[in-house]
């Protein structure tokens, strides 16, 4: 099992572009604390003249001079260390915000059904805060401790090894204790933040959901699951903060007794004339700059402590592998004419299979429809076209060449797909339709939205095409919405056009118009249509019907309504059901 600590290896590729930064806020921490350790010993000096004046080499007022120029020159180059150390754990945040967000577009949808969309904003927001914290604060506070530790140490050793030994002598007993205290640090920080993604989740999906929730009066349950969520929040929140809270006193009442034996035994010496005051006074600053840090030390572990479980959970990002891949030796294909095979395709999500050995030939230009009841694999089969989730080899060909042979931008920009879950961004009419084609033309735009029937809609609109659709196109109606991601696949002028129920939000003179102004469209293209309403189908060359993710028919309208198998049922239940919708 891997130690908790060890998840935070990959900051150091990050920390290593700054290492000029980090070096600088080092250099000037040594400035600020070389004049912070300067002042005690100023002190001593200063306590020695007023005692001997004779012998003293400068008066008290030039002691009391350069203790006021190292103070302000501490202060000073204290806020440059600072600032430094400090944008070097932002402007590392900044970078792996960035490689979080290109890893998560690289993985695909077996990755996405598995995570929820709340706790990845949570690992974007409060780990990556977690991650800033150590990489500025604590480097910086490590770097200080450190510095203060060994330089402060070293002269009190010179001022007197014996009474340095009797003001560490409680160390040991601190060390084993907060060992004992920081083995529960990392656990307790895994979980509060588990559970603020669970409460982030919680949010987000509620929010989502407003309207259905306030539809079904289910106000109440809602808060009710949250107040849930927050309690177990809160209860790891405190747990975490009592280990905290023991950590702190811990450290502190080390320097503490450090401190009193050092009053106690120095005392005595001073009073036998084995220590001048002087050297007292000074050893008591330096052995007073200790205690801080020391303090700080239970601060820093927290922050290690939560930097690593943070760490942790960015990494289950980047350490994801899309079970989609670019090809390790990709086919050297100019351009894709349209093609597509399938040879025995067998696909499952977990362990019962979706598709059964489905076979099949569409030929460039053919416009195959695709019917079968719900859950038949439908929506599965011409999402392996699209290569959205993993193909076994030599099951699925493009063009006689293995999908999985073929560059995945290469494919995806010969296909125009409009999936059944229709999505739009928060952006214009005009952004969403040209969203698949990088400089489109206003007049390119224009011209496949009256193809999609979404033309006379939009100018209706004040804006026009410059309308703002809101979050998920909440201003759009279910068919405006579906007629936006039509427009933007044609605009792509793929080889392959796959239209997942396209129609279903749609009115039938609606559909009328549009599958009319598709049939002009299409031309040479491979069209597959797939959708629960057989009208849409009309004009396909051919039709599969699928059922219990196997083949149950295949041939033109007219053959299977001949055959009179399943297709020829569902043919007469839905004209059973318009013929009651029109009483």
């Amino acid at each position: 099992m891997r130690h908790p600590i060890s998840e935070l290896a990959r900051l150091y590729r990050y920390m290593k572009t700054l290492q000029g930064t980090y070096l600088l806020g080092a250099i000037l921490l040594l400035g600020s604390n070389a004049f912070a350790l300067l002042i005690p010993w100023l002190l001593k000096l200063a306590i020695e003249s007023f005692r001997t004046p004779t012998s003293a080499s400068h008066t008290p007022g030039y002691y009391a001079l350069l203790i006021i120029g190292a103070a302000v020159a501490h202060g000073v180059i204290r806020i440059f260390s600072r600032t430094t150390l400090l944008h070097a754990g932002r402007r590392i945040e900044y970078q792996i915000r960035e490689d979080l967000y290109a890893k998560l577009l690289t993985l695909d949808l077996t990755f996405f059904s598995r995570e929820r969309t709340g706790d990845i904003l949570s690992r974007f927001a409060n780990d990556l805060a977690n991650v800033r914290m150590l990489l500025g604060f604590g480097v910086l506070n490590i770097i200080n401790t450190l510095i203060l530790y060994l330089a402060a140490l070293t002269l009190l050793i010179r001022i007197s090894p014996q009474l340095t030994f009797y003001a560490v002598l409680p160390y040991p007993l601190m060390i084993f204790l907060v060992q004992r205290i920081s083995r529960q640090m990392f656990k307790r920080s895994k979980e509060v933040q588990e559970e603020l993604a669970h409460l982030t989740s919680q949010a987000e999906e509620s929010i989502s959901a407003a309207a259905v929730i306030r539809a079904y009066c289910r106000e109440a349950s809602q808060v009710e699951a949250f107040r849930t969520i927050t309690t177990r929040y809160q209860s790891s929140n405190l747990k975490m903060a009592k280990l905290r809270g023991l950590m702190i006193p811990v450290m502190g009442s080390t320097g503490g007794l450090g401190t009193w034996i050092v009053l106690f035994v120095g005392g005595s010496w001073i009073i036998a004339g084995r220590l001048t005051l002087g050297d007292f006074v000074a050893f008591n600053g330096y052995l007073a700059m200790l205690i801080w840090p020391t303090v700080i030390m239970g601060w820093i572990l927290n922050l290690i402590q939560r930097g690593a479980a943070s760490m942790g959970r960015l990494n289950h990002v980047f350490n994801a592998r899309p079970a989609v891949a670019e090809p390790d030796l990709p086919a050297p294909i100019v351009e894709i004419d349209g093609s597509i095979e399938c040879r025995d395709l067998t696909f499952s999500y977990n362990t019962e299979p979706q598709l059964r050995n489905i076979s099949l030939q569409i030929p460039r230009g053919m416009r195959l429809g695709i019917v079968g009841p719900l859950g038949s694999g439908k929506s599965t089969l011409v999402r392996l076209i699209v290569r959205l989730y993993p193909v076994t080899d030599g099951q699925l060909f493009i063009d006689g060449v293995d999908i999985n042979r073929i560059p995945l931008r290469q494919l995806r920009n010969a296909i125009g797909y409009v999936p059944q879950e229709t999505f739009l961004f928060s952006r214009t009419i005009s952004d969403n339709i040209g969203y698949g084609l990088d400089g489109a033309e206003p007049a390119e735009i224009e011209a496949t939205s009256a193809i999609a029937q979404l033309a006379r809609d939009i100018r209706q609109f004040p804006d026009g095409y410059q309308t703002l659709v809101g979050e998920r196109g909440v201003t759009l109606s279910g068919g405006q919405k579906q007629r936006t991601a039509i427009a933007r696949a044609l605009l792509k002028n793929p080889a392959i056009l796959i239209l997942d129920d396209p129609l279903s939000a749609v009115d039938a003179g609606t559909e009328e118009e549009i599958l009319q102004g598709l049939s002009g469209y299409y031309g040479d293209r491979t069209v597959i249509i797939v959708s629960h309403r057989l009208s849409a189908l009309r004009g396909c060359d051919q039709i599969v019907v699928l059922d219990n993710g196997a083949i149950a028919e295949q041939g033109t309208e007219a053959e299977l309504l001949a055959r009179g198998g399943l297709y020829a049922a569902m043919h007469r239940e839905q004209q059973l059901r318009e013929e009651i919708a029109r009483y």
